[in-house]
């Protein structure tokens, strides 16, 4: 992990003049593995705004506990600018792609960017976490309902899952803790 434990995650968001004109708009950078504060302070000398929501992870040692400053969304950087003049952004060591659809990036909506800067600059309590989709299939992990599947119906007020018999066509709704639930796609 480059860049230490030690440095606070508000400093990771820089407002330098990366062409703040009309056509600049911000994007998600891909990148390396664990390269992500490198990429971030290698475009901020080339004068790119540029974004790294970091939060605080602590790590239990024998007789010590240390805490790590690590990336929010592992393997992404957010960077501001025109993307008519992307070549300084995507020649930069680390960096593997702009995000996008086919050979067109695709840009990120600015509140979802001011959402997440305010958060960070709050010191609000943040961790990742998987993305659900009412829709989806879920399983949860914990407790007495530990492995149980079912579909997603709401998630903003916490998660409300619908449980099946196909042979009756019968539905149940069951609600649980946000903390217990994960996506069927993602590894158990």
């Amino acid at each position: 992990m480059s860049g230490g434990g030690e440095t606070s995650p508000r400093i990771y968001a820089s407002q330098e003049a990366g062409g703040l004109d009309g056509a600049s708009r911000w994007y998600a950078l891909a990148v390396k593995p664990r390269h992500e504060k490198a990429v971030h302070r290698i475009l901020e000398t080339k004068g790119q705004e540029t974004f790294l929501p970091l939060y605080r992870k602590p790590h239990r040692y024998a007789r010590r506990q240390k805490a790590f400053h690590l990336p929010l969304f592992p393997g992404y950087v957010f960077c501001r600018c025109n993307i008519g003049k992307r070549q300084p952004i995507v020649t930069t060591p680390g960096v593997i792609r702009i995000l996008g659809s086919g050979s067109e990036a695709t840009p990120i909506e600015d509140s979802e960017i001011a959402s997440l800067q305010r958060a960070i600059n709050a010191q609000a309590a943040i961790e990742p976490w998987p993305f659900l989709q009412a829709g989806e299939k879920v399983w949860i992990t914990e407790g007495a309902l530990a492995g149980v599947e079912g579909i997603l119906i709401e998630a903003k007020q916490g998660p409300r899952i619908i449980l099946s018999v196909s042979l009756l066509q019968r539905s149940v709704l069951l609600e649980v803790d946000r903390a217990v639930v994960r996506s069927v796609s993602a590894p158990r």
